[in-house]
């Protein structure tokens, strides 16, 4: 690509963990085009028969005021979170960024955010340099992201760190942004109980706000773009934390259920960790 990514920098991760779910990353936007005769096959069989001649639709986050909460009575939702993923147009991604775009996009998102108001007020917290007590209080509240996983490891998404890598969250506590952690950002909004309108209401504002700022790279056919070809189109996730204490207890049988319903089983930090 004219970003200097390679067909191995797609296929390293795999190559290397031969139990990955996917085992290929984009390293660039442009690699979903010019390696299309790897990425279209897999993108169709995970994302349910998009085909390549499918396009995605234009962006829409639909009626916000649609959704109401899930559990009125607070019986068996502890919390809900909605997230999105989204990269900053004309930068690459993780594995062939430089230290020095690390360092500029930290500065553009830091500079962004600390821009935003009202709800969404907050402070940005770069991992270089992080002092321990902050790192402590960040842990405590689940906000802290790790270096990445083996996977992400063997795919080059790690350099450099903690470089350009940071945390942003709310007075509030209930809206997050990751920078440079798998994606260059993650934009996240969560709350205790069943909420799920407000969650996602607070969600669509912040994602609007940024994006007047900051231009997100997005392409016609797959709509927003990400570092793993599992997070294309929408890039929204939703999750709740449920209780269901009985059906937990039978790891196989919870996965049989929630497949029944399109739905996935993750644990409490999120992909490949335990509940």
């Amino acid at each position: 690509t004219s970003f200097g990514s390679t067909l191995l920098d797609v296929i390293q991760s795999g190559l290397e963990n031969h139990d990955s779910g996917v085992g290929i990353y984009a390293p660039d936007a442009e690699a979903y085009t010019v390696f299309a005769d790897l990425f279209d096959p897999i993108i169709e069989d995970y994302h349910g028969g998009f085909k390549k001649t499918d396009k995605h639709p234009p962006k829409d986050f639909g009626d916000v005021d649609s959704l109401g909460n899930l559990d009125p009575a607070g019986e068996f939702i502890v919390s809900t979170r909605v997230r999105c993923g989204r990269s900053l147009d004309g930068y690459p991604f993780n594995p062939c960024l430089t230290e020095a775009q690390y360092k500029e996009m930290e500065e553009k998102v830091s500079s962004t955010l600390s821009g935003l108001e009202a709800e969404l007020k907050g402070t940005f917290y770069p991992l270089t340099g992080m002092s321990k007590d902050v790192q402590q209080k960040l842990i405590d509240d689940h906000f802290l992201f790790k270096e990445g996983d083996r996977f992400l490891q063997a795919a080059n998404a790690c350099r450099f760190w903690p470089t350009g890598r940071g945390i942003f969250h709310n007075d509030a506590k209930t809206f997050l942004v990751w920078c440079n952690e798998e994606d260059h950002l993650r934009i996240i909004s969560m709350q205790m109980g069943g909420d799920l309108g407000q969650v996602y209401r607070r969600l669509v504002t912040a994602v609007n706000e940024i994006e007047k700022r900051l231009p997100f790279s997005h392409n016609d056919r797959l709509g927003f773009l990400t570092f793993c070809p599992t997070n294309l189109g929408t890039t929204v996730r939703a999750s709740v934390h449920i209780k269901v204490p009985k059906l937990a207890a039978n790891k196989a049988k919870l996965e049989e259920v929630a497949s029944k319903f399109n739905l996935q089983v993750r644990g409490t930090r999120g992909e490949h960790t335990e509940a």
